[in-house]
């Protein structure tokens, strides 16, 4: 792998991540739209690189507000999940941005309910606590409240995502395809040191 490529695309990963969690936050969407960069460049470079991706891309979020600090194990997470789908099925079909994104919905909204729950007692700031508050008012405990009211978003969102890098990585020349292009599993790249 160039170590170029990567200089570039963990930059413009973390750009993605900034810029779509800043349209979700002014245009009170029901969606994250803060994981796009992550998969992209999981897709391209591998899961831990991926994984590198969104959790510095929380870091930087959580300068401007910090409870996106704790919401990096969910970044991390869908770089590492979409990473070795990649890696076991390359990307440039069909069913490989599914499956990302069917596993990163459900990392998703399985831990970030416990974060949301247990961190900032179900409230974070979104658009999203509005139907948490409804919920909890029909007679649901927090966490399930919490849990509830991600669902269907996360589901929405991260497949939606997945499929959008499917798009990207399509129309990208051969050369900058990485392990989008691979064909069966293989073992993932260590992490450099």
């Amino acid at each position: 792998m160039n170590k170029r490529l990567w200089l570039v695309l963990v930059p413009v990963g973390v750009g993605l991540n900034i810029v779509g969690g800043l349209l979700n936050t002014t245009l009170k969407l029901p969606l994250f739209l803060d994981t796009i960069g992550t998969m992209l460049v999981a897709v391209i470079l591998g899961p831990w690189i991926g994984a590198l991706t969104g959790g510095l891309s929380n870091v930087i979020m959580a300068i401007q507000n910090p409870q996106d600090m704790f919401f990096a194990i969910v970044n991390i997470l869908v770089g590492i999940i979409t990473g070795y789908t990649a890696l076991a099925f390359g990307y440039r079909k069909w069913f490989a941005p599914l499956i990302a994104g069917l596993g990163t919905a459900v990392a998703a909204s399985i831990v970030g309910p416990l974060i949301g729950t247990y961190i900032y007692g179900g409230l974070t700031g979104g658009v999203l606590d509005v139907a948490v508050a409804g919920l909890l008012k029909s007679g649901q405990d927090l966490f399930s409240a919490v849990f509830f009211s991600r669902v269907g978003p996360n589901l929405a969102d991260k497949v939606l995502s997945a499929f959008l890098v499917f798009g990207v990585v399509m129309a990208l020349p051969a050369s900058f395809r990485g392990i989008a292009d691979k064909q069966g599993s293989q073992a993932p790249p260590a992490p450099a040191e």
